[in-house]
């Protein structure tokens, strides 16, 4: 773990800051948010929900799968999963050991009603304590833009996944591979000066699961349902000119999108 990722999801608690409403550590999805009215807590709940449910639903969840989250942070998403989608069990992976504990003092109660469905467990994306084929589907909300080793998460994907199973990741990434991108984020976030996100392009991870044998990929654009309402939301405590307003500007300038990346494993 990178120490800024270590002191930004541990001591700094960046699920505390009130950006991050409800316990989710996202951007949001807010196509279903009326922009042009004030918007409030309740708005920004619903769009970091949505956010999960637009990658759930590109998931393909059939049946009462076994679901994967690889970086369940505070593990809202995984209640949220578990509440609204009837799998079988979801098992949240995080690699910081105060995230995992602040997220079972969060579900204390539905990992005692559901300790069957139910589990929060360390480990990291690029090497994943679990069994060959161990899930349905696998999700990753936000988290990738921090990931040091896309061709091991890839390749750990395709291998925890059971044939016929897929995995939708959800994030933010360079629209392309000019060079001097990581240059020019580093310049305009302080995300990417010091190392917290990493600059990759999106076809970086759509031909990591292509060489670890899944097929199907997709890349999906959903900046235009992310970026204005999260630089809305960002008004209410950052003035226009300061660095978080710089992700609105990354987008606009074609440097930066959000994408869904999803993928299957043969079957």
């Amino acid at each position: 773990m990178q120490p800024v990722v270590q002191e930004t999801y541990g001591p700094a608690d960046l699920s505390g800051d009130p950006i991050f409403a409800g316990g989710f550590i996202n951007f949001g999805y807010w196509q279903a948010v009326d922009l042009d009215l004030p918007l409030g807590e309740t708005e920004r709940i619903r769009s970091q929900e949505d956010l999960y449910r637009h990658v759930l639903d590109a998931a393909g969840l059939a049946g009462e799968p076994k679901l994967l989250e690889v970086g369940c942070g505070l593990g809202m998403g995984c209640a949220m999963a578990l509440r609204e989608y009837g799998p079988s069990a979801v098992t949240g992976m995080d690699i910081h050991p105060e995230q995992l504990q602040r997220a079972r003092g969060a579900h204390a109660g539905l990992l005692r009603d559901e300790s069957a469905r139910l589990r929060l467990v360390q480990g990291a994306a690029e090497r994943m304590p679990f069994e060959d084929g161990e899930f349905d589907a696998v999700i990753s909300v936000e988290a990738a833009q921090h990931f040091p080793d896309f061709g091991a998460f890839a390749a750990e994907t395709s291998r925890v996944l059971r044939p016929g199973g897929r995995v939708a990741v959800a994030s933010f990434f360079t629209v392309d591979d000019v060079p001097g991108r990581p240059e020019e984020l580093a310049q305009l976030l302080d995300t990417y000066a010091n190392g917290l996100d990493i600059a990759r392009p999106v076809n970086a991870l759509a031909d990591a699961f292509t060489t670890a044998g899944l097929t199907n990929v997709g890349v999906e654009s959903i900046g235009a349902h992310v970026w204005p309402g999260w630089d809305l939301w960002l008004g209410r405590s950052w003035a226009p000119g300061t660095w978080p307003r710089n992700f609105l500007r990354a987008y606009e300038q074609r440097i930066l999108d959000y994408y869904v990346i999803t993928a299957g494993r043969p079957g």
